[in-house]
């Protein structure tokens, strides 16, 4: 009996799957000579490379089931469905907080992240009978449990509480209980970064690059730290990343949303994609948000609340952020003949951060996105550290927020695009100077709304701020129960086939 969280996977299928990463395009040209079972598969370098391959498609946005946004973003206080009336109404159920354990965005989520797993266990229970270089090998250990901790990342952040395996499971037992969320981060997670972070190097390049660095596995381990309100070890985890000063915020907030200026300085984690490709590698994340005159579905819109946000001085000059992320009345949408038309969106907003021009993508191939989903950026590890200094109770945090907030008022100084360029408008942004715990614990949760709006972190943040604020955020939300609600259910696929949940 195969359990429907654990799906074996043949060598087959990994000798056709097409790689997300820039560099490994030569995969694109290899015909399939023929099939080998597993018992064959693990013997040489190619091999150990391939079945890498397979584990890092999981991430893609090519697939239409990838849908970690609806609760990131949809779930949350910024977005709503979006869309028509009546369409994906599941989304619909989860942003009404009236799902059902057939809710079709769990199962997908659900069986799309535990595959990502199943690949990485099949691969670190194989790798070290390879006869192959021993840093290389290394490497591939260290990308593989990055991978393997990115997918419970989103699994335990969704669903809490969930069965974990770190091999290959027999069929027996694929029957396993669920593992309290908290010991998940503990006591899989976490290691799985620290190992990781041991054994990647600081950088790839050239055909290499996307691929997760030291940094990338410091920055997600900083992260888990946060969720597990170890504020010294994230601190220190994100001053490995920040103190050496290899990474910058880009001058152009925009810039990290642009597919001529992705895999910046600014970045250290994305999800790679590819247009023109067979199989297929582009990302369907900019049908599902465009406007449906673009031959886009129009769902995830932002809400008013999330607009409200953001700053504005007593001139009327927003927070440039707002029209980098959000296209509404009275702005040109990416360019300046077409106007926004807020008849485009049930809330009268859309975003844009995951979406391009048709200059670049025309309406026939919608789907075929090509911009990166950027999974931690520079910003965010800024904030992320502020707030581990803040909820220490020691000084020095506000520097990392003010560096964010510098960066977004000094638009005007490089984008064109923008009235009154070459001129800061006055009251725009000014540095965060006072405050106690509590007032920059505000500031810092404001900023990181703000900043990494769409990105789809909001939920998981709302959560982990506890209940107080996350009934104050979701007051709109009516069927929102914190101790409820706060994970997501159990696909009920699985509780059918795993009788032990």
């Amino acid at each position: 009996m195969i359990m429907r969280n654990f799906k074996y996977i043949t060598v087959s299928i990994v000798l056709t799957i097409a790689v997300l990463l820039p560099g490994c395009k030569k995969f694109l040209d290899e015909e399939l000579q023929g099939q080998r079972a597993d018992f064959q598969f693990f013997e040489t370098a190619q091999d150990a490379e391939l079945y890498l391959t397979g584990i890092y498609n999981v991430l893609s946005f090519s697939d239409a089931d990838n849908r970690i946004w609806v609760f990131g973003d949809i779930a949350s206080d910024d977005a709503a469905k979006g869309g028509i009336p009546g369409d994906q109404a599941d989304i619909g159920r989860i942003d009404d907080f009236d799902m059902t354990t057939d809710n079709g965005n769990l199962e997908t989520v659900w069986d799309i992240y535990y595959e990502g797993v199943s690949r990485a266990n099949k691969l670190l229970d194989n790798i070290e009978q390879i006869d192959m270089d021993s840093e290389r090998k290394s490497e591939i250990t260290g990308e593989a449990k990055f991978l393997r901790a990115y997918y419970y990342y989103w699994l335990s952040s969704i669903f809490g509480d969930i069965p974990v395996h770190t091999t290959t499971p027999t069929p027996e037992e694929t029957q396993k209980p669920a593992s309290p969320v908290e010991d998940i981060r503990a006591n899989i997670i976490i290691p799985d970064l620290q190992d990781a972070v041991n054994r990647l190097p600081e950088t790839f390049t050239g055909s290499d690059l996307g691929r997760p660095t030291k940094y990338a596995a410091l920055a997600l381990l900083g992260k888990m730290y946060l969720f597990q309100k170890q504020w010294k070890d994230a601190e220190d985890a994100f001053r490995q990343i920040v103190d050496p000063g290899l990474f910058n915020l880009v001058l152009l907030y925009r810039n990290n949303f642009e597919v001529t200026t992705r895999n910046n300085e600014e970045t250290i984690f994305a999800v790679q994609h590819l247009e023109g490709q067979n199989p297929w590698l582009g990302n369907r994340l900019n049908q599902w948000f465009a406007p449906r005159g673009d031959n886009g579905y129009g769902f995830n819109v932002p809400t008013q609340s999330f607009v409200d946000e953001f700053e504005i001085t007593p001139d009327s000059v927003f927070d440039p952020r707002l029209d980098y992320t959000v296209g509404r009345e009275g702005q040109t949408w990416f360019n300046d003949t077409v106007m926004f038309d807020p008849e485009w969106s049930p809330t009268g907003y859309m975003q844009k951060k995951y979406l391009q021009p048709l200059s670049e993508v025309p309406k026939e191939l919608k789907a075929d996105g090509e911009l990166n989903y950027v999974f931690i950026r520079y910003a965010d590890v800024l904030l992320m550290l502020a707030e581990a200094i803040n909820e220490q109770g020691n000084g020095g945090a506000l520097q990392y927020v003010n560096m964010v907030r510098k960066r977004s008022r000094e638009s005007y100084l490089y984008d064109e695009n923008l009235p009154g360029y070459g001129n800061i408008p006055v009251g725009l942004l000014p540095d965060v100077t006072a405050g106690g715990q509590n007032e920059i614990r505000k500031a810092i949760r404001h900023e990181r709304r703000v900043e990494l709006g769409f990105e789809f972190h909001r939920y998981f943040d709302v959560i982990r701020y506890g209940p107080d604020y996350a009934y104050e955020a979701l007051e709109d939300k009516e069927n929102f129960n914190y101790e409820e609600n706060k994970y997501f259910p159990i696909p009920q696929s699985e509780l059918d086939t795993n009788h032990e949940l």
